[in-house]
């Protein structure tokens, strides 16, 4: 009990303590190299560094998680994640009161922290809380946060609560203004003998809902997040070693950014790459014979229960028969007007009680029954092991001992290469145990049958206790998830690949099958950026051809479209037999931006003329059609091949052209514009073009996208390709790797990195990773700082 006491003041503590023997040292591009001599010293290095370059951003983020956006930024603004301030906190302030994150900080291994990770996550405290002590709140060099209140000195469980945002990506978050603002009716039935003979009011049924009530958008669960990965093994690469590329499309702004750096402890660790905001462990990078990264898996992280309840007190539920009390916590919020808030939240023994998924109003507190939602994360600080663990490894059969063993990986698929030249994609994690068969037990009728067919999300019975996630099943690493043998992977020698599709098209010559529903789907259309990916692969291997690092990277930066390879032809050829199209607002004439087509060479490059406008046009098309827009269906055995053809006698297709010729011709936006002057984002005053298009239905592979501004374009791009790494593994001591973070290390306008990758990304270049001591001191700018007189490794060479 004493622990659990004094971890929340661990930090501002160990802030006093004499600073370990630390050095980092900044290569070119602001990417801090740090060596110590143990975990501690890794974390308050990279602590320092960090908050050197993103101290705004981290300190936003910090506030959030204590449940005090309200308080400094207001109740009716919006927290990051979209959802208001006042919701935001209410949900982790009640998080807080509950000592969710303190319980999981505390258990024992592996699924709470190992000793090392406790380490590295107190030195991290210390470190960003020395260099604001050293700096000082009034006289950061950011403007942004410079003087401001809710920047301060965070605690251990601080940083553990941001571990725990993370892992609630795609499980608790899209349902956290649901949880905040779940709240009972009053009880309709009265007890016998009271009022008039305690008759029973109608009671309401929930279930009464379409797959029509459901948003567009409903299912993706992670936002706008999204990523492609490819691993190349010894028969797809020239001297027969791995090759990776990584690059995951995710914000360009807020709290799901990436930071780059190398950690290093000799003997130990030593590991490259990038981590999001708040981790003092890589997330996605390589060490000397291994790399690997991630994309975002299909497979559900929570499930929803529809709990029955006690007709005398809608805040009782029964399972077995028996009625039992939901928890219930009384949280208060204070605003920016010094108003108190409060409001009492419940939970049972399956989860927070909630009324909304993704914003769609589909679980209502009725008299008769409610929703709960289990996350499959609550209580998953395995992740924090395995990725540690991962920052060692050697081999991909490592890293595949380290998922199966921790399953800890909260939302993403896998993809790894290593220096023997074997590639593996795996989608082994934390994902709910809802096997086919227990969703056949288990799931209810109405919206339970519609949620599952339509959108693999089950609907459990809560009042069975056969159906709760309590139990740990037979080989799997917790209670309530599936064991790692039900799950997805494939090592191979050629390639893997994937794009956010499921598991089921790693590998052109091998589908997996046979695995359950809750993981994805299978035998299915895939999307165009994956045909794409698996087409540029198989491309290069076609007669026997093999990647080089120089041919992967080329194949990044192609900016290749894959609804043009598919459909540009047949359209060009639409349009030159209806030079006349009838949109919304009445006919148009269509040759001009037929034309433009014409000349497009069907690239993002910032001077191919005429995408934008396709790119426009595909978006209408495909959102507005209610017939297929390809002419010829999906074949099994062909899912890189089909669908495709245009499917001209659908009705959305004219209207969809026409409309975006109008578009742009009210805009005064030319037909063959180019990207140079109409996607862009602007750094310090100035103007950078980028290259890159948008995702599905498009087709980019090299994903770019942002808000469109009439008349202006993409002014200011917000999404997509964001710490790109490609590496060769040749089992030397320095591997060859190339990496770029398109949106620059610091957010501060008044940094020299606050544009510098994004200069460079816009000309196509990348970074060369200086993995090796010799490779660093010979970087343009090298900038050496050392704490506690600098680590003892540097005498050895190090």
């Amino acid at each position: 009990m004493l622990t659990l006491l004094m971890m929340p003041l661990a930090g501002t503590a160990d802030a006093a303590k004499k600073p370990p023997r630390v050095t980092i040292r900044t290569t070119q591009y602001g990417i801090p190299r740090i060596l110590a001599d143990n975990p501690y010293g890794l974390g308050y290095g990279y602590g320092w560094a960090i908050a050197s370059q993103q101290i705004c951003t981290l300190a936003d983020t910090y506030t959030t998680v204590r449940g005090e956006r309200s308080k400094y930024f207001g109740a009716d603004a919006d927290a990051p994640n979209g959802i208001s301030n006042l919701d935001s906190d209410f949900f982790w302030k009640r998080v807080r009161k509950e000592g969710t994150v303190r319980k999981m900080a505390n258990l024992k291994p592996p699924n709470g922290p190992v000793p090392d990770v406790k380490q590295a996550v107190k030195g991290y405290v210390a470190g960003y809380n020395a260099y604001l002590k050293k700096t000082g709140v009034k006289k950061l060099p950011d403007p942004t946060c410079r003087g401001k209140a809710w920047v301060k000195p965070i605690t251990v469980m601080d940083a553990y609560h941001r571990f725990y945002q993370l892992l609630g990506y795609g499980s608790t978050d899209p349902s956290m203004d649901g949880i905040a603002e779940a709240q009972p009716p009053a009880p309709i039935l009265m007890k016998a003998g009271e009022g008039e003979g305690g008759q029973q009011a109608p009671a309401v049924d929930p279930d009464d809902v379409t797959a029509e009530d459901f948003s567009p958008d409903f299912g993706s669960f992670t936002g706008s997040l999204g990523s492609n990965a490819v691993g190349l093994g010894k028969n797809a690469v020239k001297g027969g070693k791995g090759l990776l590329l990584g690059n995951p499309h995710f914000p360009w702004h807020g709290p799901q950014r990436f930071f780059e750096s190398q950690l290093t402890i000799p003997g130990r660790l030593n590991v490259s790459g990038a981590s999001l905001l708040g981790v003092p462990i890589i997330l996605i990078g390589h060490t000397r014979n291994m790399a690997w990264s991630h994309t975002v898996s299909t497979a559900r992280r929570f499930i929803a229960y529809k709990e029955t309840l006690d007709p005398t007190d809608p805040t009782r539920y029964i399972v077995d028969g028996q009625s039992k009390p939901m928890k219930a916590t009384t949280v208060t919020v204070t605003d920016s007007e010094g108003n108190q808030h409060d409001r009492t939240l419940y939970s049972t023994e399956h989860g927070y009680m909630t009324d909304s998924l993704q914003g769609n109003k589909l679980f209502p507190w009725t008299p008769v029954s409610a929703y709960s939602l289990y996350d499959v994360n609550t209580g998953n600080f395995r992740m924090i092991n395995h990725f540690y663990k991962v920052n060692q490894a050697q081999s991909t059969p490592q890293v595949l001992k380290i998922l199966k063993k921790y399953q800890g990986i909260p939302w993403v698929n896998t993809i790894v290469s290593d220096s023997k030249g074997r590639a593996l994609y795996a989608d082994i994690g934390a994902v709910p145990n809802a096997s086919d068969e227990r969703v056949a037990q288990c799931n209810t009728p109405g919206l339970g049958t519609i949620a599952w067919s339509s959108f693999r999300v089950p609907v459990f019975d809560g009042s069975k206790s056969s159906c709760d996630m309590s139990k740990k099943v037979p080989g799997a690493a917790g209670p309530g998830i599936l064991p790692a043998k039900d799950m997805p992977y494939e090592m191979r020698s050629d390639y893997v690949e994937n794009s956010n599709d499921s598991y089921w098209f790693a590998n052109v010559h091998k589908t997996l099958d046979g695995f359950g529903k809750i993981i994805g789907d299978e035998d299915i259309a895939q999307t165009e950026r994956t045909r794409l990916g698996h087409k540029m692969v198989n491309e290069q291997l076609a007669g026997g051809g093999k990647f080089t690092l120089a041919s992967l990277k080329k194949m990044e930066f192609n900016d290749r479209v894959e609804s043009a390879e598919l459909l540009l032809k047949p359209v060009i050829d639409y349009c030159a037999a209806n030079p006349t199209m009838l949109g919304t607002s009445g006919s148009v004439d269509a040759s001009g931006a037929c034309n433009a087509l014409k000349g497009w060479d069907g690239r993002n490059n910032l001077d191919s003329k005429g995408g934008l406008f396709f790119q426009r046009f595909i978006g209408r098309l495909f959102s507005s059609s209610t017939v297929p827009v390809y002419a010829n269906a999906f074949q099994v055995s062909d899912p890189i091949g089909t669908p495709n053809g245009l499917n001209t006698l659908n009705p959305a297709l004219p209207i969809s052209f026409a409309d975006t010729v109008s578009e742009f011709s009210s805009q005064g936006i030319p037909f063959d514009a180019t990207r140079r002057n109409y996607q862009t984002v602007t750094r310090a005053g100035v103007k950078i073009p980028l290259h890159g298009g948008d995702y599905e239905p498009y087709g980019s592979f090299n994903t770019i996208w942002g808000p469109w501004v009439p008349g202006k374009g993409i002014t200011e791009v917000s999404d997509g390709s964001s710490f790109i790494q490609a590496v060769h593994l040749t089992g030397a001591k320095c591997p060859q790797a190339s990496m770029i973070l398109t949106y620059s290390q610091s957010e501060n306008p008044k940094s020299k990195h606050y544009a510098d990758q994004t200069k460079l990304f816009s000309k196509k270049g990348w970074v060369t990773d200086r993995f090796c001591p010799k490779q660093q001191r010979r970087s343009p700018g090298l900038k050496v700082k050392r704490f506690g007189g600098g680590a003892r490794a540097e005498r050895r060479g190090f």
